[in-house]
């Protein structure tokens, strides 16, 4: 059993869910959708570390059947979510977006939920037509989607993501284009926007999504590589391919060559590695830092029924005050000083303090 597995998806769950406050105020779909994927898919990966730890015993079919498939359409959805932040980060810079209606808004919205769940389901279905059989399970890592591997994986499984990834690469460039005309005027063209975006918010997502994408084709070109190196299998029918789909295969660790269970074992970490990318991108930013005191401060007086804390405010004391601390001093008290206008055949008088001075 490899008890890192299960801690370590279980840990990466919980941090992508700690910018969840922020971008819930800010209704940014791509970044919702984001964290929805990595969540659900670090879930399933815990979850599946901990019932085949050890064992390859067929215990859950019907989870394995949805869970698979979830890890399929999250191989689309990663990239997808980081290209509909680059098309929104490229319509922001852009004078466009200082004119959009409720109309425009609902749209774009619309289409974000259509970039960010749409087009992975579509990609489970196509998942379909090269899925040789029902499902593998691997020993301490669980249930895996298989692909029958040929010119249709290539082209149904491996260039759509890539695809994704080069249009997310463009979008990027297109809004850093827009920065650089409008660099001096971007912070106004922000808050005329109403997105609610400072810049140092905008480079954010724009860094998340640049760094996700290029990781995810990465791997996403490693897989398919390591997958391919073999060579490929004819294409000869639909039934040839689906013959005896309902087999499932059992792969204990020790049949598994040393090379192919290492990659299998690297692999398992890409899902908790771009959970722990997108952590780093919002977790120390100035609306993070408000929504971890408010934490703090709902903890401390909730469950530790500590009173919250007061300010204490220096005491500034004047002159009488001063005196009473001191004890022995005495302050002058100051009175109104009357004035009578000297003659020249009386003095004048000087009312001081409840005294009269005579000056001759």
């Amino acid at each position: 059993m490899q008890v890192e597995l299960p801690i370590g998806a279980f840990i990466a769950a919980a941090l992508v869910l700690i910018p969840l406050p922020w971008h819930w105020r800010a209704k940014n779909v791509a970044t919702l959708s984001m964290i929805a994927w990595l969540f659900i898919s670090n879930i399933i990966f815990a979850i599946n570390s901990v019932i085949w730890a050890g064992n390859i015993m067929n215990v859950a079919p019907v989870w394995c059947d949805i869970a698979t498939k979830i890890q399929v359409g999250a191989n689309m959805a990663l990239p997808a979510c980081c290209l509909c932040t680059c098309i929104q980060l490229a319509r922001i810079a852009s004078v466009r977006q200082a004119q959009s209606t409720y109309t425009n808004k609902l749209r774009r919205t619309l289409v974000d939920t259509a970039i960010c769940w749409l087009l992975p389901i579509i990609y489970m279905a196509l998942h379909y037509i090269v899925q040789g059989h029902r499902f593998d399970i691997v020993e301490d890592f669980g249930c895996r989607p298989t692909i029958y591997v040929s010119i249709a994986a290539i082209c149904m499984i491996w260039v759509p993501p890539i695809t994704v990834a080069l249009l997310t690469v463009g979008y990027a460039g297109v809004a850093l284009m827009y920065f650089f005309r409008r660099r001096i005027t971007f912070a106004k063209q922000l808050r005329d926007s109403k997105t609610g975006l400072t810049t140092s918010q905008y480079f954010r997502l724009m860094g998340m999504a640049v760094v996700e994408m290029f990781w995810s084709l990465l791997v996403t070109s490693l897989n398919m590589w390591f997958t391919c190196q073999h060579g490929l299998r004819p294409w000869i029918s639909w039934d040839n391919v689906h013959d005896g789909f309902s087999q499932i295969a059992y792969f204990p660790t020790v049949i598994i060559p040393p090379t192919t269970l290492a990659w299998t074992y690297a692999l398992w970490w890409v899902v908790p590695i771009s959970s722990v990318l997108f952590f780093a991108f919002f977790s120390f930013g100035e609306e993070a830092m408000k929504d971890y005191r408010k934490s703090l401060q709902w903890f401390r007086t909730m469950v530790l029924r500590l009173p919250p804390p007061t300010k204490h405010y220096p005491t500034v004391l004047g002159p009488p005050s001063f005196a009473r601390l001191r004890g022995s001093i005495s302050s002058p008290t100051v009175l109104p000083i009357s004035y009578v206008t000297k003659s020249s055949k009386s003095a004048s008088r000087i009312s001081f303090s409840g005294k009269t001075l005579t000056v001759h």
